[in-house]
């Protein structure tokens, strides 16, 4: 393999165009993006009623929804790792990223398990932000920042609001920060191939 030397403009364009497969491969797989942002989306509504309009002392129990979402994304995260031949930089630090992430929420649901769960919404719409900030910078996809800002915004309202509130803003910061930027994957990835 002999080396070659790319002109500024050749090295841009290469980048460029690495960017533009992994959005490619982001936006095939936004369906991490739909999947999670459901299964919040939906246990957060649940939670809210349970715990507001029915009273009932098993609202949390609603989460356990969950455990479909980590089988459904091992299930297919090994189908498509099956796929993938070629990785770049950009997909190796989105990896990264969610890895650190899933960590975060782990640990954070075992602080909380200890300390009490009622602050824990405002710590989650951060994470939500993080994740969709970071990866919307990577694949330049304002969708995502923008989702990122609004679920930071909510996390900042929810420290002057009340946990039942909160349960609400979570849901409203999941659909912000992932479902609505996950169509918006789908829909681009649609119009590319």
């Amino acid at each position: 393999m002999q080396d070659e030397n790319f002109s500024p403009q050749e090295s841009l364009h290469l980048i460029q165009s690495m960017i533009d497969k992994t959005k490619a491969s982001v936006a095939d797989n936004s369906f991490y993006f739909l999947l999670w942002g459901w299964l919040v989306f939906v246990a957060s509504l649940g939670q809210y009623v349970l715990k507001v309009i029915f009273q009932s002392p098993w609202h949390p129990v609603v989460w356990s929804i969950n455990i479909i979402g980590i089988i459904l994304s091992v299930y297919h995260g090994i189908k498509e790792g099956k796929k993938r031949r070629v990785r770049n930089y950009v997909d190796e630090s989105l990896d990264y990223l969610w890895i650190a992430i899933v960590v975060a929420y782990f640990l954070f649901g075992v602080t909380f398990a200890r300390i009490g769960w009622q602050n824990c919404y405002t710590f989650y719409m951060v994470l939500y932000g993080i994740g969709s900030f970071v990866t919307g910078r990577l694949l330049k996809t304002s969708a995502l920042v923008w989702g990122a800002s609004m679920s930071w915004a909510l996390a900042v309202v929810s420290t002057f609001t009340s946990y039942d509130t909160n349960i609400l803003l979570c849901a409203a910061a999941i659909l912000v920060s992932y479902i609505i930027p996950g169509y918006f994957l789908r829909k681009k990835y649609k119009e590319q191939f």
